[in-house]
């Protein structure tokens, strides 16, 4: 069984063995979780994804899928990178924003990770509204088979923190 916990604060300090970013397609950085990722991993961060881009991942990472590269000086061992859906009023898109969450775990069981941090994807410039993506996302890791022992969700306000808790609390026990 896989313990969830919430946590008010800076994915990018967290000491876990991967930490997923919320990444746009081309993989080479940008606003938000992924700027600020790519800052404090450092160029090894870049460099990984610059090899990815010019090898399978030409025309860049399709939303819903996951990579990994290393984490560079995170204090994590490895960066999974997944690149959530853009939120759309005429399109249902919760499978890729739910893919995003199982496609990081499937990563995670191939590299051996036993703890992962995830950022609230899609919830920033994506546009998706903070409550639905709690819902999927929480749902999404509660039913995903995973040898991950803890998924840590690292919400950066005091709104969002709120918002997952309170979402937590209303799906009630595992």
């Amino acid at each position: 069984m896989t313990d969830i916990t919430l946590v008010r604060g800076d994915i990018t300090e967290q000491a876990v063995d991967a930490v997923v970013n919320a990444a746009n397609s081309s993989l080479l950085g940008g606003g938000g979780v992924d700027g600020a990722i790519h800052r404090r991993g450092g160029p090894q961060i870049l460099a990984a994804c610059r090899e990815l881009r010019s090898s399978q991942y030409g025309r860049g990472l399709p939303a819903g899928q996951a990579v990994a590269t290393t984490a560079g000086r995170l204090p994590a061992r490895w960066v999974i990178h997944t690149v959530g859906p853009v939120h759309s009023e005429q399109e249902d898109r919760s499978a890729l924003l739910a893919s995003c969450h199982r496609e990081s775990l499937r990563r995670a069981d191939e590299l051996g990770a036993e703890t992962v941090a995830f950022p609230a994807i899609s919830t920033g410039v994506y546009r998706w509204p903070l409550a639905d993506a709690a819902r999927i996302a929480l749902t999404t890791v509660r039913q995903t088979q995973t040898r991950v022992i803890e998924v840590r969700f690292v919400l950066f306000d005091d709104p969002a923190y709120t918002v997952f808790r309170d979402t937590l609390d209303a799906l009630g026990p595992a």
